[in-house]
C-alpha cells in the first residue's frame, strides 16, 4: 500500500508538522501553492517510498534538504519560489536520487558553485542506451505500471518559456530548472552527460566560463535557457546539431564570435542572442565580415597603439629627466645652461649684450638692453 497527500493550491499557513512516522508510506507529498513557512521536517525522510515532493510556491526558509538524501525512490523535487538558501548538494553521498527526473529549484537564494560530483548519481537523466537493464528503462517500466494501476500525479513546470501543469508526469520527461538564484562558477561538465534531458534552465545566475563542445551530447534537449549569466567564448558548433531544440535563449552573456550555421539555430529570433556584444551573424543583424572578423585585429591594433603611446610618453619623461636632472642638481651644468640661454637670447634679440659686473667681489655675466 502507498499513500498520497495532495493539499496543493489552498490557503494553508504555518509550519509543516514534523510528524511523519517511521512507517510512512507516502509516495506523493504535494503542498504546492500555499503559505507554509519554516523548515522541511526531517521526519519526511521517513517516507522511504516517496516519489514526488512538491513544496513550490510557499514561504519556506531552509537550506538544501539533505535530510532527504536517502530517498532512493525520489523522482520529482520541486522547491520553486521559496526562501531556500546556501549551497546545494549533500556531502558524503554516493547514490543520491538515482531516479530523479524533475528538479526545480528556481526563484530561491541558493548560491555557490553547482556540485558536479553530485550530478553523477542522477542516472535517470543519462539514458545509457548501451545497458539493457539501465535505470531509465527500468524506471519507464515501473512508471507505466504505476500509472495504469494507481493515482496519477501532476506537477507545475516551466518549459519553453511557458508555465504548464504536467499530468502523468512519471514518464521519460526530464527537466532541470535552477534559474533565478545566485549560482556562480562554470557549468559542471557532468550536466552535459544528461543525454535524456528535455529542459535545462540555468538563467539569471552568475555562471561563467565557456560552453564546451560536449553540449552536443544533449541530443533530446528541447528547451535551453542560459540567459543573463556571464558566459564567455564562442558558441560551439555542436549546439547547432541539437535537432529537437525548439526554444533557445543565450542572451545577455559575454559570448562572441560567429553564430554557428544550421537550419535549427538560424530559425530562432534575434532575441535569443541579444546582449552579447561580440556575437555576429544571422539571426543578428551584425555582419561578421564588418565586425567580428576584424574584432580581434582591431583589438590588437588598439593594444599596439596604446603601448606605442605609452612608450613615447615614457621616453619623453626619461629624456626630460636626463636633461633637467643635471641642471637642477649640478652647479657646473646649471652655469653652462644659463650661459647657453644667454647666448640664444642675444642671437634672437640684437639689442641684448652680455656685460660683466662685479658684485660682492665676484664677477657676473649680465644681459643688458642697449639703446641706440
Amino acid at each position: 500500500m502507498f499513500g498520497v497527500m495532495n493539499l496543493r493550491q489552498n490557503n494553508l499557513s504555518g509550519l509543516i508538522p514534523d510528524m511523519f512516522p517511521a512507517s510512512c508510506a507516502l509516495r506523493t507529498l504535494d503542498l504546492h501553492g500555499n503559505k507554509l513557512e519554516g523548515h522541511i521536517p526531517k521526519s519526511v525522510g521517513n517516507c522511504t517510498t516517496l516519489e514526488v515532493l512538491d513544496l513550490g510556491n510557499n514561504q519556506i526558509t531552509d537550506g538544501f534538504p539533505c535530510s532527504l538524501k536517502n530517498l532512493s525512490t525520489l523522482r520529482v523535487l520541486v522547491l520553486r519560489d521559496n526562501n531556500f538558501h546556501g549551497n546545494i548538494g549533500c556531502p558524503k553521498t554516493s547514490d543520491t536520487w538515482k531516479m530523479l527526473q524533475i528538479v526545480d529549484l528556481a526563484f530561491n537564494k541558493f548560491n555557490g558553485a553547482l556540485p558536479g560530483k553530485w550530478f553523477r548519481t542522477w542516472e535517470a537523466m543519462m539514458d545509457d542506451e548501451n545497458k539493457a537493464d539501465s535505470g531509465v528503462n527500468h524506471l519507464q517500466f515501473e512508471v507505466l505500471k504505476f500509472r495504469t494501476k494507481y493515482y496519477q500525479d501532476s506537477v507545475t513546470v516551466t518549459s519553453k518559456g511557458l508555465t504548464m501543469e504536467l499530468v502523468k508526469i512519471l514518464t521519460i520527461f526530464t527537466s532541470i530548472d535552477f534559474s533565478s538564484n545566485h549560482f556562480e562558477g562554470e557549468i559542471p561538465k557532468e550536466l552535459y552527460d544528461f543525454k535524456a534531458l528535455y529542459v535545462l534552465n540555468l538563467s539569471n545566475n552568475a555562471l561563467s566560463g565557456q560552453l564546451p563542445s560536449s553540449i552536443g551530447n544533449l541530443k533530446h534537449l528541447e528547451s535551453l535557457d542560459l540567459s543573463k549569466n556571464s558566459l564567455q567564448g564562442e558558441i560551439p558548433t555542436e549546439l547547432a546539431s541539437l535537432n529537437f531544440l525548439s526554444v533557445l535563449n543565450i542572451s545577455f552573456n559575454q559570448l562572441q564570435g560567429r553564430i554557428p550555421t544550421g537550419t535549427q539555430i538560424q530559425s530562432f529570433l534575434n532575441t535569443s542572442f541579444v546582449g552579447n556584444n561580440g556575437l555576429c551573424g544571422p539571426p543578428l543583424t551584425a555582419n561578421c565580415s564588418a565586425t567580428h572578423d576584424t574584432f580581434n585585429s582591431l583589438g590588437q591594433q588598439d593594444s599596439a597603439i596604446d603601448w606605442n603611446f605609452i612608450s613615447v610618453e615614457v621616453g619623453f619623461i626619461f629624456g626630460l629627466a636626463v636633461v633637467i636632472g643635471p641642471i637642477l642638481f649640478c652647479k657646473k651644468w646649471k652655469l653652462k645652461y644659463w650661459q647657453f640661454l644667454d647666448r640664444v637670447l642675444c642671437w634672437i634679440f640684437p639689442q641684448l649684450s652680455l656685460e660683466y659686473e662685479r658684485r660682492g667681489g665676484q664677477s657676473y655675466n649680465v644681459l643688458v638692453w642697449r639703446r641706440y
